[in-house]
């Protein structure tokens, strides 16, 4: 009987002693960014591309392409402030996906 318990304590300390090798332990997990930056011309955009833009939803999108159709091309990214709905926040918060 003790020569038994000898024998359990002996395989499970070397059970125990063994390197954990469950799936994926070890491994960096693998960073995906989901979000993407969509870069948009202001002066070609259509109403759904316009919509991508933070703070802009079809509405407002709708506003833009208006104002562009009634006064012409952009000529700066500030010029969106003469669009109705369009405020100094929802520009800043596009500075980097807006191009003319």
């Amino acid at each position: 009987m003790k020569s038994h318990i000898c024998y359990a304590l002996i395989i499970l300390f070397t059970v125990l002693s063994m390197p954990l090798r469950a799936a994926g332990f070890n491994e960096v997990p693998e960073v995906v960014s989901t979000t993407e930056v969509h870069v948009v011309d202001i002066n070609l955009a259509d109403i759904e591309t316009l919509a991508l833009l933070k703070g802009v939803g079809e509405k407002r999108a709708k506003a833009i392409v208006a104002y562009r159709e009634s006064n012409g091309q952009f000529n700066s990214v500030d010029d969106l402030l003469n669009v109705k709905g369009v405020g100094e926040h929802t520009l800043q918060l596009n500075k980097g996906r807006i191009k003319l």
